[in-house]
């Protein structure tokens, strides 16, 4: 399928789907503390956005690998890329249907599955657009396509939180007659312009002659000695695992003590709104705690229980992997499976900053109302494509002196870029002048590491977890640039984590990356795990679980590094 020529048409149309990931994960960030006042909910169930959004990806990849393995046939493979994402956008136009209804109604719940099923489409675009961005041109300027559709992506994620902000609050300027007013409306209006969007490019899709479709004759799968059914088995028992560790935690909101527990609240905020003495708000918030602790206490066991799930689940199926490798695939290789931990742990890291950021800047001790946190939530994304911008600048060929020159440029321009998209936006952006101190550390951080995989993701994991400890043990602006920042750290971690895991892996690569793909359900477990840490503990400490999360992320990077020199592997395997 390679070509001479990249098939620049074609590469248009295909980078948008790229734009719409970002868009719509970056936008919920806004949608999440939107939802949290409109709902009356709990941290934890706003953060349900994010299970059913990042869930879904986790599911999309394991039934492809799930019929792959059981009927020995790679799906994709035989729908061919291109019709595998126009198969994705009429799902994730669906999904958008399913939006639309909900919120019509006011159904949060409903709300959610429509995310869901937008999610699961993204799992079919994203399984085939990377394999098709190459597909395009020239095999050996693939990476370059990637890049740049890794680009169109952060500028989706970047401009998302702005866009999704000016549609819920219609202003960034909100008075006290429309707080009164919040009203889902123009989210209508939204998912009936992205899903037309959808179906307008899964129409060009498909109607396009000039688009190769795709379609291998081989079946990958026949090169393996036999299917990987012990990692599907653990897979399954691992996917059980979560459910049953979820479920309880969903349930116990349906319970009489919970009802109870919600209209003490009311009655609380009620209280409280008509000028009660503080003995008798003391009194009744007593009355909360002696029903709402325990409960909590439970609702977080059974979270915790769901994290180490996945946190035990792949160590030890590797275990017995390395044991006996026979019918175990790609979680034979440890760097594969600690690579399969460092994308969750990724993945979880970057989307609870982005998802509960907002929550923090609503506390008491920061002061912000929710429609005031958004441009520190699209810097909080935008500094992922500073980052990235950066990093794109060694996919070309430049001489050494002229990436140095770039590597301090380009990351002032898109830091720029950002303020400037918030300032269009109405918000003001002077007290986020001094965070260029951070992208300068950036800067340094890129020369140090001299673009080496393990070098560079181990010292922007420990930037990452000191930027993270900022936060927690900061005050006012400090602690708010140092979350922001972690961004900035985040952002090269997806593409570094992916070659140190999969050197060395020879037939299983393709495989292995599936597994990593799977392993977006970080995304899914570990912000509404910190979003009950919110509800129990004070917020700003939550933060003490992103800390951890980088740790980790630096060890793989020192760890790998260290196994994969001793072994020879090449990052090219």
């Amino acid at each position: 399928m390679s070509q001479s020529k990249t098939n620049y048409g074609a590469l248009t149309v295909l980078i948008s789907v790229f734009f719409f990931w970002g868009f719509i994960a970056a936008g919920n960030s806004i949608f999440i503390p939107f939802c949290k006042t409109y709902f009356k909910l709990d941290q934890f169930q706003s953060l349900l956005i994010d299970f059913a959004f990042y869930f879904a990806y986790y599911i999309g990849a394991l039934l492809l690998f799930m019929y792959g393995t059981m009927r020995r046939r790679d799906l994709v493979g035989s729908w061919g890329y291109k019709n595998t994402i126009v198969y994705g956008l009429l799902f994730s136009a669906l999904g958008a249907g399913a939006m639309i209804i909900s919120v019509y109604y006011d159904q949060f719940v409903g709300m959610l599955f429509g995310l869901f099923i937008v999610a699961l489409g993204f799992s079919l675009q994203q399984t085939a657009a990377n394999p098709f961005m190459i597909a395009l041109g020239d095999e050996s300027t693939g990476s370059n396509r990637i890049s740049l559709g890794g680009g169109i992506n952060s500028l989706g994620t970047t401009i998302a939180p702005l866009i999704v902000g000016l549609i819920l609050f219609g202003s960034t300027k909100v008075t006290d007659e429309m707080k009164e007013n919040l009203s889902l409306e123009k989210v209508i209006y939204l998912y009936a312009f992205v899903g037309m969007l959808f179906l307008g490019v899964a129409l060009l899709f498909s109607l396009s002659k000039r688009l190769p479709s795709g379609k291998q004759e081989v079946d990958e799968t026949k090169n393996q000695s036999e299917p990987s059914t012990k990692a599907l088995a653990a897979l399954l028992i691992m996917t059980g695992l979560l459910i049953t560790c979820f479920a309880p935690v969903l349930n116990s909101y349906r319970t009489e003590e919970s009802k109870k527990v919600v209209q003490l609240q009311d009655h609380y905020e009620s209280l409280k709104k008509h000028g009660a003495t503080t003995l008798v708000l003391e009194q009744k918030q007593q009355e909360i705690d002696v029903l709402r602790k325990p409960l909590e206490k439970r609702r977080l066991w059974w979270l915790g229980g769901g994290l180490l799930v996945v946190l035990l689940g792949i160590p030890l199926a590797y275990g017995r992997a390395r044991k006996q490798k026979k019918a175990w695939g790609a979680m034979q290789y440890p760097q594969l499976s600690l690579g399969m931990l460092a994308i969750f742990i990724y993945v979880g890291v970057e989307v609870t900053i982005g998802s509960n950021l907002g929550e923090l800047l609503r506390q008491e001790e920061f002061g912000y109302e929710y429609w005031e946190i958004t441009p520190f939530v699209a810097l909080f994304w935008g500094s992922l494509m500073v980052g990235r911008w950066v990093s794109a600048i060694h996919v070309f060929d430049l001489s050494k002196q002229m990436k140095n020159i770039l590597t301090v440029i380009v990351p002032l321009v898109a830091f720029s870029l950002v303020l400037l998209f918030s300032y269009l936006a109405g918000h003001q952006v002077e007290h986020l002048y001094p965070y260029v101190i951070c992208v300068l550390i950036l800067t340094a951080a890129f020369h140090v590491s001299q673009n080496k995989p393990a070098l560079t993701l181990m010292v922007f994991g420990i930037l990452g977890a000191i930027s993270a400890m900022i936060g927690v043990f900061g005050s006012g602006m400090l602690a708010i640039y140092g979350l922001m920042g972690a961004g900035l750290f985040c952002s090269i971690m997806w593409p570094c984590i992916f070659s140190l895991s999969l050197a060395g892996t020879g037939v299983y690569r393709t495989q292995g990356s599936a597994f990593l793909i799977m392993m977006i359900l970080g995304g899914a477990i570990i912000p509404p795990v910190q979003g009950k840490l919110m509800d129990i503990v004070s917020a700003q400490h939550s933060f003490l679980l992103a800390v951890a999360c980088f740790l980790y992320i630096a060890f793989f990077a020192f760890y790998v590094g260290k196994m994969l020199k001793r072994q020879g592997a090449s990052l090219d395997d």
